[in-house]
């Protein structure tokens, strides 16, 4: 099989581990700098250039965009998508996920529970947006990533600050949210990741000073987990309706029950290090078994 993995380069943890693995097996991989490349808009050869040569036609391509180039990642990936060329995870779906307001709309519509949260373009709003959601209130741009764009207001006062800044200096137009915060789960998330259909790793991220924010690029602390049944279940249903076959799905215990906080389109490997399970391997698994043989087989591997 031949793999292009659409990558920032060889160095990134993810990207190694993905080549490590199909060079395992004999397949053939190039690591594509989607940044670099440039297309053909041509409606009978929609072609994508790299490095100055023609890409050849490949048997699959494994997309892991970074959430700043996914505008520009999303456009060289549906190239890709126009020839034909297997993805398991298409271009739609990523950018459905990266506007954290569309992706809470699809959450809602296929009835996968989340925090309660609002979204007002209106800074009149405030008082009855507050009144809405109560205090504290968890504030953040609908394009963070990372744990960034992302603030905590305890108080009225605080959070109508928070918001009027926000809404002063949003020069780009993006969407604020205004999110429940859940005490129960206060600087603790679980990172559930999903591969067609099944859980295949979990692990529980925990904040370690006092920041609400769990996540390891802001320091956090990963562990293994154990998932309840439920919180298999939310996190399968939650990947199912963006239509990401490969992701990572970020739950919040509650007294209600397991609520999803966002469901992320190319999730870091860090989990396989605290887990100790081959997410790597399962992902390769996947793309063998679903993408097309260009032989005329049904499947890799058939």
């Amino acid at each position: 099989m031949k793999l292009a993995i659409l990558s920032n380069g060889n160095a990134n943890y993810s990207t190694k581990r993905l080549v490590e693995e199909a060079e395992k097996r004999g397949h053939k991989v190039q690591v594509v700098k989607y940044k670099n490349c440039y297309l053909s808009l041509d409606d009978k050869h929609p072609d994508v250039y790299y490095k100055g040569e023609k890409l050849p036609k490949f048997d699959a391509v494994l997309p892991r965009i970074s959430n700043g180039m996914t505008r520009y990642g999303c456009a060289v990936l549906r190239q890709f998508e126009m020839q034909g060329i297997y993805t398991p995870i298409a271009s739609v779906a990523i950018t459905r996920a990266r506007d954290k307001l569309r992706a809470a709309q699809i959450l809602a519509k296929y009835d996968v529970d989340t925090p309660k949260t609002l979204v007002s373009r209106n800074t009149s709003d405030i008082d009855d947006l507050l009144e809405q959601i109560g205090l504290p209130v968890i504030i953040k741009l609908a394009s963070g990533t990372h744990g960034n764009g992302v603030i905590l207001a305890d108080t009225r006062k605080a959070a109508k600050s928070a918001l009027q800044a926000f809404y002063l200096y949003n020069e780009d137009g993006t969407n604020i949210l205004l999110q429940e915060f859940i005490k129960e789960s206060a600087g603790t998330d679980i990172r559930a990741f999903v591969v067609g259909g099944r859980v295949i790793a979990s692990m529980q991220r925990q904040s370690l000073d006092d920041d609400f924010r769990s996540n390891l690029h802001k320091g956090g602390m990963g562990t293994p987990v154990k998932l309840t049944d439920e919180e298999k279940k939310t996190a399968i249903k939650a990947a199912k309706a963006m239509g990401l076959h490969i992701c990572g799905v970020d739950l919040m215990r509650s007294s209600r029950g397991p609520l999803v906080l966002e469901v992320n389109a190319s999730p870091g490997f860090g989990i396989e290090k605290v887990t100790g399970r081959d997410v790597a391997s399962k992902i390769i698994d996947y793309i063998e078994h679903n993408a097309p043989r260009r032989n005329g087989k049904d499947r890799i591997g058939a």
